[in-house]
């Protein structure tokens, strides 16, 4: 289950149009936008998350995920510091204001990295972004790619596979999304990204030239 809040009150800032990636864990997000990174080097910063999940092995704190207490953020999200945050499994998990803001004020495009329901939220804000959604070819592909991780549980797996249904059936509703990539083929997933970010690389490239 889902418990969502968002800042209504939440006003577009200054800076380059960020990008929302949504979709569900094993759809392929991540290795499309190390790729993103890779190319397009001095374009993108990453909005760090909050979570009040424990570490896993490997990740760092401020770069993978801001890692704090439950009583932090829960404090944090009323007193408006967030764009939106949700609970998932029994952990919060949440994208601030200072995080998009630190990204912007540096001339980068600002990606986040949100889940479905977050993206309904920030459509209640001013943030603006391009929301692009990323989906396996199958269940039955996203399932195994799951599994080969060796990461979760397997309660774990089965609510990250019943969240990826929804998530499925939610991306289809008419201009919730900019663009809705199926990550049947790597280099065809990457080229409709790229196509529909290329505007406003530009865009920065080109202020980044001029200052």
């Amino acid at each position: 289950m889902y418990v969502k809040f968002v800042s209504r009150l939440f006003s577009a800032m200054a800076g380059p149009r960020p990008v929302v990636m949504s979709g569900p864990s094993g759809a392929g997000k991540s290795t499309l936008l190390k790729k993103l990174l890779k190319e397009f080097d001095g374009a993108f910063g990453f909005s760090v998350s909050h979570t009040t999940r424990s570490p896993r092995p490997g990740e760092e704190n401020g770069k993978d995920y801001h890692f704090v207490s439950r009583d932090v953020m829960q404090t944090s999200v009323a007193n408006g510091e967030f764009i939106e945050s949700a609970e998932f499994s029994g952990n919060m998990y949440g994208t601030s204001k200072a995080a998009v803001q630190a990204v912007q004020a540096q001339n980068l495009i600002c990606i986040l990295d949100i889940d479905m329901q977050g993206v309904k939220n920030i459509k209640k804000t001013d943030l603006n972004p391009i929301y692009v959604s990323v989906q396996a070819p199958s269940m039955d592909i996203l399932e195994k790619r799951l599994r080969d991780r060796k990461t979760e549980s397997e309660e774990s797996l089965q609510k990250r596979l019943h969240a990826a249904k929804v998530d499925v059936e939610i991306s289809k509703e008419p201009g919730l999304f900019d663009v809705v990539i199926i990550n049947d083929d790597l280099e065809a997933a990457y080229g409709k990204l790229k196509e529909v970010l290329l505007k406003e690389i530009q865009l920065v490239r080109d202020a980044n030239k001029s200052s």
